[in-house]
């Protein structure tokens, strides 16, 4: 905690430079924020890409719609005037992604994202705030303010108890020589020789000894504490090789969890783009299905007419056989009228055309 907490304030520290200044950064996020080196403990940040940059003049009224909209403040989905305070609202969804992993306003498209944003609608998730103080969630409740009014400002933020508490500090290589715990003899050794000397003649003897028992009862004592502190060392290189240990398999999971996290938001981007292709070829089926079925009623309607056209057809041809009938010809001539008009007729209408038709014009 205390780690994220001194991300959170360098990045505080590095806008409240550009604040100092009247220049709002609109673009603060993760992607924007680098380390100057991820091989030491604690690394320094720098921010980067002031493309969106804008220096906020006193009276003058400025208005955009742009950043990244997981990020963005009320103010700018809203098309209200904009100021400093839009990067504050950045930093309480940075400091929410930092403590707890997941994006609280990121929706299934822009448009949910947006929507989010002017509802409000976050949440402290129980399964991602277990271990997160209330002191810490207050932070981003203040950050997260639509009023920008409300909204902490970026010393207001330095300033802030979360902050101030867990400010990371520096310990100064002190050279220590541990001291040998011994317990102080010099006064016990003292009151025992004059109580000897103070003793009559005929307990001498005995005082001597309850002497001598003493000191080797100190003695004792003091080679217990001798164990006790080469214990007490033995201990603390242990305790301080399992922290190590520790702190190297934290930083593996937490590289690893961003891993997974970048591959399942690579996976999410991939099922929205095959969904969005699988839309566009419904679409295209249905406009398919619109032709097919134009085509179908455009050929039952040249079907129709064609079978009128047969039918009127063969009614000519019917009153031309009763014309030619009718009259006196001869066979000769007969067939070649005949011939002829089934030669007109392969030529106009083609041969399918005849194949209902029946002429006799022989008799």
């Amino acid at each position: 905690m205390m780690e994220r907490c001194s991300f959170i304030k360098q990045i505080l520290e590095g806008v409240h430079y550009l604040h100092s200044r009247k220049i709002a950064h609109f673009d603060l996020k993760p992607e924007n924020i680098m380390l100057l080196d991820k091989n030491v403990p604690l690394p320094r940040i720098k921010l980067i890409d002031f493309g969106l940059a804008h220096k906020i003049e006193a009276g003058a009224e400025f208005k955009n719609i742009f950043g990244t909209p997981e990020f963005v403040a009320p103010e700018i989905v809203n098309y209200e005037p904009l100021g400093l305070e839009a990067d504050m609202w950045s930093i309480g969804v940075i400091t929410y992604i930092l403590l707890s992993g997941a994006s609280p306003f990121l929706g299934e498209t822009k448009q949910d994202t947006l929507a989010n944003i002017s509802a409000m609608n976050y949440e402290f998730d129980e399964e991602f705030f277990c271990r997160t103080s209330e002191l810490a969630k207050s932070f981003i409740r203040q950050l997260l303010e639509r009023d920008k009014m409300k909204r902490l400002t970026i010393q207001d933020a330095l300033n802030h108890p979360w902050i101030k508490s867990n400010e990371y500090k520096e310990e100064t290589p002190i050279t220590k020589t541990r001291e040998r715990r011994q317990l102080k003899t010099k006064r016990l050794k003292e009151y025992t020789m004059k109580s000897h000397s103070s003793m009559p003649p005929n307990n001498t003897y005995v005082n001597f000894e309850r002497f001598v028992q003493v000191v080797e009862d100190i003695s004792r004592m003091e080679g217990s504490f001798t164990g006790l502190a080469s214990a007490h060392d033995s201990l603390q290189e242990d305790i301080d090789a399992l922290v190590s240990v520790y702190n190297h398999k934290e930083s593996w999971y937490k590289e690893e969890s961003e891993g997974v996290r970048h591959q399942l938001s690579q996976i999410r981007y991939e099922f929205r783009k095959v969904e969005a292709m699988k839309r566009s070829l419904q679409d295209e089926m249905k406009v398919v299905d619109v032709s097919v079925s134009d085509v179908s009623a455009r050929y039952q309607e040249r079907k129709r007419h064609f079978d009128a056209l047969r039918q009127e057809l063969s009614d000519e041809l019917k009153w031309v056989q009763d014309v030619v009938g009718s009259c006196n010809f001869s066979t000769v001539f007969n067939n070649d009228v005949n011939e002829a008009l089934k030669e007109m007729l392969n030529r106009s209408c083609g041969g399918d055309l005849l194949s209902g038709i029946s002429l006799n014009l022989t008799e």
